[in-house]
């Protein structure tokens, strides 16, 4: 079933955050941030549907972290647990250089945190998703705009590497959660911590927390 959007309207008359029911899921060892890029090569038939699905209906789809297991289905593996906040992707680019396999570029809109996930049947996760808001446009603080600045340098030499990366913008690099995102994509943290950081409502703290580790002499890496 194709998720639907609809708000739901209490009895105090107060409109409740968007939700999304039954809303398919991709877990993945990986934590996507709004804003961000995921190319994915996708080849489980499972997968293979859900994309052909979404893309039928012009939906997104939600990326969520795996807490634990396998993004390939194992046999006599134990199911997978997921993150409880993940982000909506949207198709931006796909190819099938030949059946049963699709090669995507997908973008990161909107955070939402799951509701009651589920497994079917033939093993495509789904849950209805609280879609949370987006972050708040908050001006770099002054003693933080080295890591703006940074960033910025970075993002030069990536660019001279490959020049099909878009160039950021002024207002973005003066947006604490859009350099916060952009960050968190790059350094080499464990999941676990970008996953808190993007789980963060304030992109002010965000940036604290990414600046301090950035800071720091040895930053943090691995997967757990």
């Amino acid at each position: 079933m194709i998720p639907d959007f609809h708000e739901r309207l209490p009895e105090s008359g107060i409109i409740a955050p968007t939700m999304m029911t039954d809303l398919p899921l991709f877990p993945l060892a990986t934590v996507l941030f709004p804003g961000g890029l995921l190319t994915l090569q996708v080849f489980e038939v499972r997968y293979l549907d859900m994309i052909g699905a979404c893309q039928a209906s012009e939906r997104p789809f939600g990326v969520v972290a795996l807490a634990s297991g396998h993004e390939v289905r194992q046999a006599g593996a134990a199911p997978e647990q997921l993150c409880d906040v993940g982000t909506l992707a949207t198709i931006e680019h796909c190819e099938r250089p030949r059946p049963g396999l699709m090669l995507l570029s997908c973008r990161g809109v909107q955070r939402f945190r799951l509701h009651q996930p589920h497994c079917l049947p033939h093993g495509l996760w789904q849950a209805d998703a609280e879609l949370l808001t987006d972050d708040a446009r908050i001006a770099i603080p002054a003693d933080l705009q080295h890591t703006s600045d940074r960033l910025r340098q970075v993002l030069h030499e990536i660019r001279q590497r490959h020049p099909g990366v878009a160039q950021p913008t002024e207002a973005q690099l003066a947006d604490c959660g859009w350099v916060a995102n952009r960050w968190c994509e790059l350094i080499p943290a464990r999941l676990s911590t970008k996953q808190q950081l993007m789980s963060l409502q304030s992109p002010l703290l965000r940036l604290e927390l990414v600046t301090d580790l950035l800071d720091s002499p040895r930053p943090e890496s691995g997967n757990s």
